[in-house]
C-alpha cells in the first residue's frame, strides 16, 4: 500500500460523528451542579477567551478574526462519599453565524459543544446526563473504559425529558477522550448540531513534565466542519460545509505565553482526514494518541488525524512570532470521493478521494515574553508495554460493508471474549476509506497490508483508520470487567457513509461457551448514516 496515505493511521472513531457547530455566545453556560470550575489559569467565565496577559489585537489577525474559544473545565471536588459528580444537560439553543445570521444548535450545558471534563485515575465518578431535547439521544464515552452496562450508545438511549446516570471507578492511564451521541440513525445529525465535548484523564503518579495548565499551555482543539442552516427568523444562506471550525470558532487565533504548548486534538468530522502541520514546516512532538501517552515521544513535521481520532502534540515557540497550524491537503474523504478517485488501481491517490487546497486552521500569536518550559520528555508514558500476542491466540476477521449497513441480527452477540484476554482482529476493507472503533478494549496495530504503523501510531489505541482496499491486523487486549449480560460495541464503516455495528460480550475466562446466545435488541435498525 502507499505509505504516504497510511500516515492517517492515527486512527478514527467507531462513531463517525459528523461535524459540529459554529461559535455561539458561550460554552457551557450555567453549568449545573457537581462543582463546575473553570481552570484558574485560563480565567473564569464563559465563552471564547483570550489567554490572560497577552497584549493582542482582538480585531482581525490577518484573516483570523476570532479568539479561540476554550470550553470551560469541570473539575469537581469529591463529595462526602468520595465521588466526583458531573452533570450535563443536552439542550437546544441558537448560535450566531458569520454574517449576522443565527442557526439552531445543540450543546451540553449551553448552546453548542460542551465543557471539558477532568477525571483522574482512581477516581470514583458519577455522570448524570439530562436530555432536554425533544427526541431521544445517547452519550458515548469515547476513549473511557467503563463497565459495559454504563458504556453508553445505542442500547442505552436517553428519552426526551429523562436523566441517565452512570457510576464507575476510573482505571486507565492518562489520555484524551471525548463524549458525543451515538444514536442509531441519528448520530450524524446530533453531533452536527453541536453535541460534543472533551474528557481529560490524568494519571498523576505517572506525570512526566508535559504542559498541563488547561487553557494556557494545555489547549483543547476540537476540529469540525459543519453544515448548518439558518433558523426561520434569521433568513440568509446556510453555513457551507467544508469550512473548518476549531472549538466551534471560525477563523480563530490563539495567544500563547509559554515556550511549549500541548495541543489535544480531536477530529470531530465524519468524512475528513486532517494532515496537520505548521505552515513553516517546524518539527513538533507527538506524545500521545487514542488510548494514552506514548512510550517514546516522536518528532515529526506532520501527523494525520482521521475522524474521531485523538492525538496529543507538543510544539515549541519563540517570542514575538506568529505561525499557522494547518491541514496540508484538507482531504474530504467519503464513498463518493472514492468513486471519483482518479487512480483507482493503487496509485498515489488510491482510495483517498480528491485532494483539495490546504486549510489554515489556527493562527498562533506568541507573546514577547514567555514562560520557560521543560524539554519534551523522551518517555511520556511510564511502563507502557507492547501487547504480546500469545501463541494460539484466536483470530477474528471482519470486513467493511461496501455500500450499505449490514442486516445483522440485532439480538445476536457477534463475539464472546475472555476478560483481560488477547486476540488478533483482522479488518478487511474492499471499499473506500473507513474507520474501526471498539469499546471495552484497546489495541496495537500489527500491520496494514503488511506494513508497520508509523512510530506515532504504534501506541495503545481504540480506533484505527483503514485506507481504501487495505487490510489491518490488530493485537486486541480486552478489559477485565466481565458481564455476560451487557455488551460492548464495535463499529466499522466507510468515511461519511454506511457500515455496521456489532456487539461483543466480555466474560470470565473459560465461560465463553456459557454466554447467552441472544441479547436485548438495539433501539433502532443497524444504520448509522
Amino acid at each position: 500500500m502507499n505509505r504516504r496515505h497510511f500516515l492517517a493511521l492515527a486512527a478514527a472513531a467507531g462513531l463517525v460523528a459528523a461535524c459540529g457547530p459554529v461559535p455561539g455566545p458561550g460554552f457551557g453556560r450555567d453549568a449545573p451542579g457537581g462543582g463546575s470550575h473553570a481552570a484558574p489559569e485560563a480565567g473564569g467565565g464563559h465563552g471564547p477567551r483570550v489567554t490572560p496577559g497577552v497584549p493582542v489585537d482582538t480585531g482581525e489577525q490577518g484573516g483570523f478574526r476570532n479568539p479561540l474559544g476554550i470550553p470551560p473545565l469541570i473539575d469537581p471536588e469529591p463529595g462526602p462519599d468520595g465521588v466526583r459528580r458531573f452533570e450535563l444537560t443536552a439542550q437546544s439553543g441558537r448560535t450566531l453565524l458569520p454574517g449576522g445570521h443565527t442557526a439552531p444548535t445543540w450543546g451540553y450545558n449551553g448552546d453548542l459543544l460542551g465543557p471539558t471534563l477532568r477525571v483522574r485515575r482512581g477516581d470514583e465518578v458519577r455522570f448524570a446526563v439530562t436530555n432536554a431535547l425533544e427526541e431521544a439521544t445517547t452519550v458515548h464515552w469515547h476513549g473511557m473504559r467503563p463497565p459495559a452496562a454504563v458504556a453508553g450508545g445505542p442500547p442505552r438511549p436517553i428519552a426526551a425529558g429523562a436523566t441517565w446516570t452512570g457510576r464507575w471507578v476510573v482505571d486507565q492511564p492518562a489520555t484524551t477522550a471525548w463524549y458525543h451521541p451515538y444514536q442509531l440513525g441519528r448520530t450524524a445529525g446530533h453531533t452536527d448540531r453541536g453535541l460534543a465535548g472533551m474528557i481529560v484523564v490524568d494519571d498523576y503518579a505517572r506525570r512526566r513534565g508535559l504542559p498541563s495548565a488547561y487553557g494556557v499551555d494545555d489547549i483543547p482543539l476540537i476540529l469540525q466542519s459543519p453544515r448548518l442552516g439558518p433558523d426561520d427568523s434569521s433568513g440568509g444562506d446556510a453555513w457551507p460545509g467544508g469550512r473548518v471550525l476549531v472549538n466551534g470558532t471560525p477563523d480563530p487565533f490563539l495567544a500563547v505565553t509559554a515556550e511549549r504548548v500541548r495541543f489535544r486534538v480531536v477530529n470531530g468530522c465524519g468524512d475528513r482526514v486532517f494532515d496537520l502541520a505548521f505552515a513553516d514546516g517546524r518539527p513538533f512532538h507527538v506524545v500521545g494518541n487514542d488510548a494514552g501517552l506514548l512510550a517514546a515521544s516522536v518528532e515529526v513535521s506532520r501527523v494525520s488525524v482521521a475522524p474521531g481520532e485523538r492525538v496529543e502534540l507538543v510544539a515549541a515557540f519563540a517570542h514575538g512570532e506568529t505561525v499557522l497550524l494547518r491541514s496540508l491537503d484538507g482531504r474530504a474523504e467519503s464513498e463518493q470521493d472514492a468513486e471519483q478517485d482518479p487512480e483507482p488501481d493503487g496509485g498515489p491517490g488510491a482510495g483517498q478521494g480528491p485532494e483539495r487546497e490546504g486549510v489554515d486552521l489556527l493562527k498562533i500569536v506568541v507573546a514577547s515574553r514567555l514562560t520557560a518550559a521543560r524539554p519534551v520528555p523522551r518517555r511520556p508514558a511510564v511502563g507502557l508495554l507492547p501487547i504480546e500476542v500469545p501463541p494460539g491466540a484466536r483470530v477474528r476477521r471482519f470486513e467493511v460493508a461496501e455500500r450499505r449497513s449490514t442486516g445483522a441480527d440485532p439480538a445476536r452477540a457477534d463475539a464472546v471474549v475472555p476478560a483481560a484476554g488477547t486476540e488478533v482482529w483482522e479488518i478487511g476493507n474492499p471499499a473506500g476509506p473507513a474507520v474501526f472503533h471498539l469499546q471495552g478494549a484497546f489495541f496495537q496495530v500489527l500491520d496494514v497490508d503488511g506494513d508497520p504503523a508509523p512510530p506515532y501510531a504504534q501506541g495503545h489505541k481504540d480506533t484505527v483508520y483503514l485506507p481504501g482496499g487495505a487490510a489491518v491486523r490488530l493485537a486486541v487486549r480486552f478489559g477485565g470487567l466481565a458481564d455476560p449480560g451487557a455488551p460492548y460495541l464495535y463499529d466499522l464503516r466507510a468515511l461519511g457513509g454506511a457500515g455496521t455495528t456489532g456487539r461483543f460480550l466480555i466474560v470470565q475466562p473459560g465461560e465463553e461457551g456459557r454466554a447467552p446466545g441472544t441479547l436485548a435488541p438495539l433501539s433502532a435498525p443497524d444504520d448509522l448514516q
